[in-house]
């Protein structure tokens, strides 16, 4: 028995007896379930806040950046035409440093649309930092976007001196790379010479058709009507001139494939990576290999890559100031004119090997009908007579040598009629001719110099480090800026979209190895 319970408990239980029962507790009844008490939202009110412009931003931000460097350059260039002047009547213009960081920033979040930005000043804190928190119209900043270029090119200038200054561009090595940004028109807008005719006679009747749009009842439309009319006729005409350039540089095309753009003129199809087939512009990028700064950029219609890095040294020396002393390109590039080119300018070529034209050669025998036992391959050439023999015995002597053809030296050797004549083989050999002939082709000393190069185990290596810096830099441009198709049209246009986005890649770039580094360096 337990010692706790007491003892005269312990004898009434030990008789037999039960302690009476106790009742049991009675459950309390569960509080009713109460709604949450929640805070309201309220949108039917107004607010009076104060705010410090300033502390929009974080000091590191990328918009302060910009804006300090934007303020070391010389901007006059955009000013130089502004009617807005002291002592003058008129309202203020805006500020060419806030509307040049606006697209700066704005192209550095892969933002191309005037509208957007403008929306995105209206509560966005970078940008509302940049301007002050004042409004700005779409219209401004789109006009401003295309109407200097002479100003923007003098500023991309000015940004790869500043840069060279801080010794970020070292022009040693260059890589060189084109790639292809879709256009702003549609596939279905290129007709033929004899469609544009037709619509642009249509377009023309509808404007004489219109007549006078002050007598309409609501002239601001009419007015609008007309001038959309009007620069229907303009771009048609446009799109006739182009189709003159294009038949002039495609004569062996047939002339059903000649199609032009009859909303974006100068843009062409061009073949894409992916291997199909849109309206286009060839961009060409040059990259100082050192830091992986962009120190030229040009804008082409030609949609191969052949002859255009001659046209890319003189943009790198314009804009940059000097020649690079060597250039790194791919196979597009990599020609005879371009070697003789980079030769005669003193910059050193690397490249891809040269291709030679042993398979067309071949094709021509084939179509001449010559036997494939009387091929070149089969005529014994004699160094020393500087002579060929030919299968049957027969001598070649030298002849003549041609220099129809860049870079290349053609040594013509013909044999003697009566020797032909009398050669059982005539027809497999000579057919329709009257005596045989072989041309040896060798490449001018500077091309074969350049041959002899690329052979090399350190030339190699240069070239494998083409694709890392060049292709980066045409990456980076169409996936973090978003220059993957303009949102303008028309070639000058075209190119300011590309300076500004190349002036936004080198920004970044200078943020990464300069800006960032400055309040660790003073912590030091």
């Amino acid at each position: 028995m337990p010692e706790s319970i007491p003892s005269q408990q312990a004898a009434i239980w030990a008789e037999g007896e039960l302690p009476a029962a106790q009742p049991e507790p009675v459950a309390a009844e569960p509080e009713p379930q109460r709604e949450p008490r929640l805070k309201p939202v309220n949108r039917n009110q107004l607010l009076l806040r104060t705010v410090d412009v300033d502390q929009l931003v974080e000091p590191d931000h990328l918009v302060r950046a910009i804006w300090e460097l934007v303020g070391r350059l010389d901007l006059q260039g955009f000013t130089s035409g502004l009617k807005a002047v002291e002592g003058r009547a008129g309202r203020p213009a805006s500020d060419p440093q806030m509307l040049i960081s606006l697209w700066l920033y704005a192209y550095s979040e892969a933002v191309s649309w005037a509208r957007e930005v403008e929306r995105l000043c209206t509560y966005h804190p970078a940008y509302q930092w940049l301007t002050g928190m004042e409004e700005v119209s779409y219209h401004t900043l789109s006009s401003f976007r295309v109407e200097h270029r002479e100003a923007l090119d003098d500023l991309f200038a000015q940004l790869l001196a500043a840069l060279d200054k801080e010794g970020l561009i070292r022009l040693e090595r260059v890589m060189h790379d084109g790639t292809k940004v879709k256009a702003w028109a549609s596939s279905d807008s290129f007709h033929r010479e004899e469609s544009l005719r037709a619509h642009l006679e249509a377009a023309r009747e509808r404007v004489r058709a219109m007549g006078d749009p002050r007598q309409e009842c609501c002239s601001r439309r009419a007015a609008a009507r007309e001038r959309a009319a009007r620069e229907k006729v303009e771009k048609l005409e446009q799109s006739l001139q182009e189709m003159q350039q294009v038949q002039a540089a495609e004569g062996h095309a047939e002339k059903s494939q000649r199609r032009v753009s009859e909303t974006d003129p100068e843009s062409r199809i061009m073949k894409q990576g992916d291997g199909g087939y849109a309206p286009s512009h060839n961009v060409q990028i040059s990259t100082d290999a050192a830091h992986g700064l962009i120190v030229g950029v040009s804008v082409t219609q030609s949609a191969s890559d052949q002859a255009q890095l001659l046209p890319a040294l003189q943009e790198i020396e314009r804009q940059a100031g000097r020649l690079p002393q060597q250039v790194v390109v791919d196979a597009g590039f990599t020609t005879r004119e371009a070697i003789l080119g980079t030769a005669e300018q003193g910059v050193d070529l690397i490249g891809s090997q040269m291709k030679t034209d042993g398979k067309a050669a071949t094709q021509r025998l084939q179509k001449r009908g010559v036997d494939p036992a009387f091929y070149p391959s089969a005529f014994h050439h004699d160094t020393e007579t500087n002579s060929y023999a030919c299968p049957e015995g027969k001598a070649l002597p030298y002849r003549s040598t041609k220099h129809d053809r860049v870079g290349i030296e053609r040594h013509v050797y013909t044999a003697s009629a009566t020797d032909c004549q009398d050669c059982p083989f005539r027809k497999q050999c000579c057919p329709g001719a009257q005596s045989r002939s072989i041309v040896r082709s060798e490449n001018v000393p500077v091309v074969a110099a350049y041959v002899a190069k690329m052979q090399t185990e350190e030339a190699r290596a240069i070239y494998r480090c083409r694709a890392p810096v060049a292709e980066f830099t045409n990456a980076w441009l169409k996936t973090k800026i978003g220059l993957r198709q303009f949102s303008v049209r028309g070639l000058q246009k075209v190119r300011c979209e590309v300076l500004w986005a190349c002036l936004t890649y080198n920004i970044q770039q200078w943020l990464r190895l300069r800006w960032k580094a400055r309040p660790i360096a003073a912590q030091v």
